[in-house]
């Protein structure tokens, strides 16, 4: 056994989805850990994939009218104090610096858990007039919160995200910015990630410490749970009252401003993995995959007219692919194809061609797509044009797998019991009639050991159907 192959073996999916992950994650080399517990580095590969998600992104952020900008790592421990139930969520996670070189500072400073009281400080001295209004600012920074459990991308002490933060001058205005963000991710995580998600309200014990209320998207992972894939927050005036922003509206009247903040981060790339992998790795969409084909050839040593032949196909390939397609063609030398083709299959590649000097007789090529192990013999002629098209049917591929394995494992349930046996086999998304008391939150969880409301559904309503768990009218629909 190469190397190369050894170094490709992962645990089963179906045996034991932890490690499975944790494998993926460190032999794609997309990350891997640090001697800092809880903090990771990611490598070419899983950073290039993040570049792809963060630039589309970024792209929708900046196409809804939003500028990016830059706040600082470091915020004064007497900023987090302004905003008491803010600064109660986040204690436990923060992590303090408490010297300067060897002199103890006189107040701690927080390194970012969030950015929020720091922008809010700020903008009390540019806010004064209606005329300031709206702000629409997003910022990509990386972000420390003390985990006590830690997993590569999906939980880590320090991860990378935007967070955006508006500030209006009227609650209406606040409720369709934290509408139109949530979009955006829905957006992403659909169209770009090829994960279906449900969009939904959080609950009040599930909300953003010091919001009015949370939007979530929330996506199942191939092994039935869920991930919270990307929130936005409706702020009310609570940080703007606590920091003292004001502004004087049209009829010179002094108000406060309404505020949002909505972020998503690296533990994106966390439900890619687990979405779309399987027993042999990655399946990454083509729009977001740092290669979007890879190119094996394959010709015996002693041939040199058919190395010869092969080559000039590859670099035919390179050439009519053009910089629209990421293609690489895998020149190392060594390896055999099947490590070569394991190597491309771990790290999730669309597609994959091999040409051999056999096939090239015939004029053709041979065509693997990673998604559904899809086989075809393609005719060289015009193959680097019809590339764009191959990928775009392999992203809407991607995208109906996903959505099959959420429609299998969705279910509707009108009380606890029909919810424990939705339950007893295996894990599922269960929609039921909700009122949205905590007390039946609770009932929930304590009903079924691990579960949690996800969101009350954007896309249904419960019309007076009686609540799973105590049975009065609901008007909410729970994603359980």
């Amino acid at each position: 056994m190469t190397r190369e192959h050894s170094l490709s073996q992962i645990a089963s999916k179906s045996e034991d989805f932890d490690r499975w992950y944790v494998d993926v994650v460190r032999r794609a080399e997309l990350a891997d850990y640090t001697p800092v517990r809880g903090c990771m580095v990611i490598r070419p590969y899983g950073y290039a994939l993040w570049e792809r998600t963060r630039d589309a992104l970024d792209d929708m952020i900046k196409r809804t009218g939003h500028e990016n900008m830059y706040f600082p790592l470091l915020i004064p421990e007497s900023y987090l104090a302004k905003e008491a139930e803010h600064v109660e969520g986040f204690a436990p996670e923060v992590a303090w610096v408490t010297h300067g070189g060897d002199k103890e500072l006189d107040e701690r400073l927080a390194i970012r858990p969030t950015s929020e009281t720091i922008i809010c400080s700020m903008y009390a001295d540019w806010i004064h007039s209606w005329r300031d209004l709206p702000v629409l600012i997003n910022q990509w920074v990386n972000v420390c919160r003390w985990e006590k459990r830690t997993r590569l991308f999906l939980r880590t002490t320090e991860f990378l995200w935007q967070e955006g933060h508006t500030f209006h001058a009227t609650d209406e205005e606040a409720a369709a910015e934290v509408d139109t963000m949530l979009e955006c991710y829905r957006e992403l995580a659909e169209d770009w990630l090829a994960m279906p998600v449900i969009k939904g309200r959080k609950t009040e014990a599930e909300k953003f410490a010091g919001a009015r209320y949370t939007l979530s998207i929330e996506a199942m992972m191939s092994d039935g749970w869920a991930l919270q894939a990307g929130t936005s927050h409706h702020l009310a005036q609570n940080f703007t009252t606590a920091y003292g922003i004001k502004y004087t509206d049209r009829t010179n009247t002094e108000q406060h401003p309404f505020q949002t903040s909505w972020g998503l981060s690296t533990r994106i790339i966390g439900g890619l993995i687990m979405a779309h992998g399987d027993e042999a790795g990655l399946i990454i969409p083509p729009r977001v995959a740092p290669i979007q084909v890879a190119v094996v050839p394959i010709a015996r040593s002693n041939d040199d007219d058919a190395a010869r032949l092969v080559e000039e196909a590859c670099a035919r390939l390179e050439r009519e692919a053009g910089p629209d397609v990421r293609l690489r063609v895998d020149r190392r030398e060594g390896l055999r194809p099947g490590d070569k083709f394991a190597h491309w299959e771990l790290r999730g590649v669309p597609l994959r061609i091999t040409v051999g000097a056999r096939d090239l007789g015939d004029g053709q090529v041979t065509v693997v797509r990673r998604v559904d192990g899809g086989q075809t013999l393609e005719p060289l002629e015009g193959l680097g044009a019809r590339l764009p098209d191959m990928l775009a049917a392999a992203q809407v591929a991607t995208r109906a797998r996903a959505q099959r394995l959420l429609d299998e494992r969705s279910v509707d349930v009108s009380s606890l019991d029909e919810l424990i046996a939705a339950f007893a086999e295996r894990a599922v998304f269960a929609s039921g009639p909700f009122c949205n008391l905590d007390e039946c939150e609770a009932a929930v969880k304590a009903a079924v050991h691990a579960a949690t409301v996800r969101n009350l559904r954007a896309d249904r309503t419960a019309d007076g159907a009686p609540c799973i768990a105590c049975g009065r009218p609901a008007e909410d629909v729970a994603l359980i």
